[in-house]
């Protein structure tokens, strides 16, 4: 059976959607995907053993730069590809309009999430066969439920297998192992860890022997891993990477310490063992979840806000106020006891 995923993005969503094809592939042999994705995240679903096809999409481009996509012929491009196959059935995993309407353009019959359990109600409108499934689970579950109910098999009661085939990412080599990777990088200032809480973890994993590398996402990311750097004795940013190269890297670090941002979702999915810290955020229905995952909260009397921007106003020796309750000495005890205190052990 010949199925269709809509899932654009983000990162984390995309990597959120792999364990469902897992269960698919295991309650229904011989059934194969192709992969509606953001252009920016197409190598993921490439990395899984059932999916065929990967068909790029450009949504956040085309509207930045929609004449130019047009000049370029990119729309009817993408539109032939979408529609060169007939599916037996197209799986809306997001359960928004966008994602709704891309839909709505393939061949084939039509699933997704109903009025009150999408994202935007609105999305529903466009699917033959919707689905209840409830809000109050994690993001993994229920995609996990939603593949189940429109594939027609039950959920397993495991726990979820995101089956990334490892020999398709870029391994690095010539790096100094064993070591961590610091995720400081996140798209809201409400999640960042304050910086010289990363510089004190650096130099504590440098004094057991752990070299530490960094990557960046934009230029204010790269300057603050250079700041970090600049702390330690032996730290290092990494040069821009592709996803992935990143997923190499991260695959064969000893751990790795991060805020909520989709390379620890990526960690999480290579079963590296992680420490991920939590502050405007929670990891409810969105945390890492795998092997080896430790999440640390912030105990603050307004986190989680959910708030792109720290709004405390009170007295606090940090900024977002809520970190100063995860200090580096709390984060560095759980990394060790991840670890089972034997950090110099080598993974390769």
């Amino acid at each position: 059976m010949k199925t269709l995923i809509v899932k654009t993005s983000s990162l984390g969503d995309v990597l959120h959607t792999l364990p469902a094809l897992s269960d698919a592939m295991e309650a229904l042999p011989g059934i194969r995907f192709d992969w509606v994705v953001e252009e920016s995240f197409a190598e993921i679903p490439a990395w899984h053993p059932a999916v065929d096809k990967v068909i790029p999409v450009a949504l956040r481009r085309w509207r930045r730069q929609p004449l130019q996509a047009f000049s370029r012929g990119e729309y009817g491009k993408f539109l032939n590809g979408l529609r060169a196959h007939e599916y037996a059935k197209i799986i809306d995993a997001q359960g928004l309009i966008k994602s709704a309407l891309l839909t709505r353009l393939a061949r084939g019959e039509r699933h997704g999430l109903d009025r009150s359990a999408a994202r935007e109600p609105w999305a529903a409108l466009a699917y033959q066969k919707s689905y209840n499934i409830s809000r109050q689970q994690h993001a993994i579950a229920r995609v996990r439920q939603l593949f189940a109910a429109a594939l027609g098999y039950d959920v397993p009661a495991t726990l979820p297998h995101y089956n990334i085939r490892r020999e398709l990412l870029s391994h690095p080599h010539a790096l100094s192992h064993p070591y961590i990777v610091l995720l400081h990088g996140a798209s809201w200032s409400s999640k960042q860890w304050p910086e010289l809480y990363w510089a004190e973890l650096a130099q504590l994993a440098n004094n057991t022997g752990l070299h530490v590398y960094m990557p960046w996402g934009n230029a204010a990311e790269r300057e603050r891993a250079e700041r970090i750097a600049g702390t330690a004795r032996h730290a290092t940013v990494l040069a821009a990477l592709n996803l992935s190269e990143l997923a190499g890297m991260l695959s064969n670090a000893q751990a790795i310490v991060g805020v909520d941002s989709g390379l620890a979702h990526l960690a999480a999915a290579l079963a590296t063992p992680s420490v991920t810290l939590y502050g405007a955020t929670s990891p409810e229905k969105t945390g890492t979840l795998g092997r080896g995952q430790q999440h640390i909260r912030a105990d603050f009397i307004c986190s989680p806000c959910m708030a792109r921007v720290c709004s405390y106003r009170g007295e606090s020796d940090v900024t977002p106020a809520c970190y100063q309750t995860t200090p580096p000495a709390q984060v560095w005890q759980a990394l060790m006891k991840l670890l089972g205190n034997t950090p110099l052990v080598n993974n390769n």
